[in-house]
């Protein structure tokens, strides 16, 4: 099952599925962790994150699909819906950004009815587009880009009022959109008939902080009239900015984070994978790369096995005094048996004139360009001669 039918699975179900936003790979395992069945990728997050500017219209579909593709490993199959604005165009440039949000590995997207430049939903001053050039994009994206779950949000309840809003749901769905996400229409009462409008019809609202405080409906009272998903775009973003300013603000007060509650050092690494990187790295770390000695010849723990680490049984001596290999002084990379001649024109073995000799029969490589630029003086002065 692909995480588009996951999402059609969800929308088609009988219940409410809270979707939270994240926006980087670190709140995407948050998400995951807490069991949540799909997550959201918001436009005004990325615009704020990305650019340190407000959702006006900024970002571009590649912007939203980079932050994307970032989150996808972290998400474990956990299908992402992500912000589209409208399109980013007309139905041609829906149908590139859907294919943009497919690569990036983003199973869902909503887009909307606003005349460019958008703002945010919750903004006075908005412009809708004629219902047929909207309806034109949803069409064209069902069915240019079926790996998408599509989900056609309006804008015009605020606009032109709720029959309007009604009316391009309606279009949108016959359209062959998978849901539809009527932006500001949050009572009982309307999203009832909305719901009577549309039968069968999946609703998708929003529940932001950008809206202010609007009544709190319950997830028996949204399956009722048909809500399937709601989407928290920016809830973990708010608490982690706020979490963050009190971290700053103790720290100029006091010198210290301490009395701010924080995740445990040893809970975000165990987040972001580092042991079981540490173990990846030791496992490999293991066998030698071609012509490097192994570990278990020279003595040396797997962590120091890696390319231009030459031990002190090696070499001996100190630096410009007939060795340039104390410990943890680098070579070449590819030197050892059979490695190939390095630029420069050093062959291994002792070269004339050399006094920085290395246990592989190579100077350093500083020494390597200054004895190239003496050869080639030398050779110059001959010519002259």
């Amino acid at each position: 099952m692909t995480g588009a039918d996951e999402l059609r699975a969800l929308l088609a179900a009988t219940t409410v599925t809270h979707v939270p936003g994240v926006y980087d790979p670190v709140t995407a395992a948050l998400a995951v962790a807490a069991g949540h069945r799909a997550v959201h990728l918001s436009g005004a997050a990325v615009s704020a994150l990305m650019l340190g500017r407000p959702d006006l219209g900024f970002v571009h579909a590649t912007q939203i699909a980079d932050r994307a593709a970032t989150l996808a490993p972290a998400l474990k199959g956990i299908p992402l819906i992500a912000d589209a604005d409208t399109g980013y165009g007309n139905p041609l440039h829906a149908v590139w950004t859907g294919h943009a949000y497919v690569r990036a590995g983003i199973s869902g997207l909503h887009i909307e009815d606003q005349a460019q430049p958008k703002r945010c939903g919750h903004l006075a001053g908005k412009e809708v587009i004629e219902t047929d050039l909207a309806t034109a994009k949803v069409a064209a994206l069902t069915s240019e880009v079926p790996e998408l779950a599509v989900i056609a949000r309006t804008d015009a309840y605020s606009v032109n009022g709720l029959d309007d809003a009604i009316d391009r749901c309606r279009a949108f769905a016959a359209a062959g959109a998978d849901a539809v996400f009527p932006e500001g229409v949050d009572t009982l009462d309307e999203l009832a008939r909305v719901h009577e409008a549309l039968p069968g019809v999946p609703i998708v609202i929003n529940r932001s902080e950008a809206a202010g405080n609007r009544p709190a409906l319950t997830d028996a009272d949204l399956a009722t009239v048909g809500v399937r998903l709601v989407l928290h775009p920016v809830a973990a973003l708010l608490a982690s900015l706020r979490a963050a300013s009190l971290v700053y603000r103790q720290i100029a007060d006091t010198g210290s984070a301490e009395p701010v509650d924080r995740m445990p050092w040893a809970a975000f690494t165990a987040l972001i994978g580092q042991q079981e990187a540490l173990e990846l790295d030791a496992r490999y770390a293991r066998t030698a790369p071609p012509g490097y000695p192994s570990p278990a010849a020279t003595g040396r723990t797997a962590s120091d096995q890696q390319p231009g680490y030459v031990p002190p049984t090696q070499g001996s001596g100190s630096p410009g005094q007939g060795s340039g290999t104390g410990a943890g002084a680098p070579i070449p990379s590819g030197a050892g048996a059979g490695a190939p001649v390095p630029s420069g024109g050093h062959a291994p073995g002792p070269t004339p004139g050399h006094t920085h000799g290395s246990s592989a029969g190579y100077p350093p490589p500083g020494q390597q360009r200054r004895d190239q630029r003496d050869a080639d003086a030398r050779n110059s002065a001959r010519l002259q001669t």
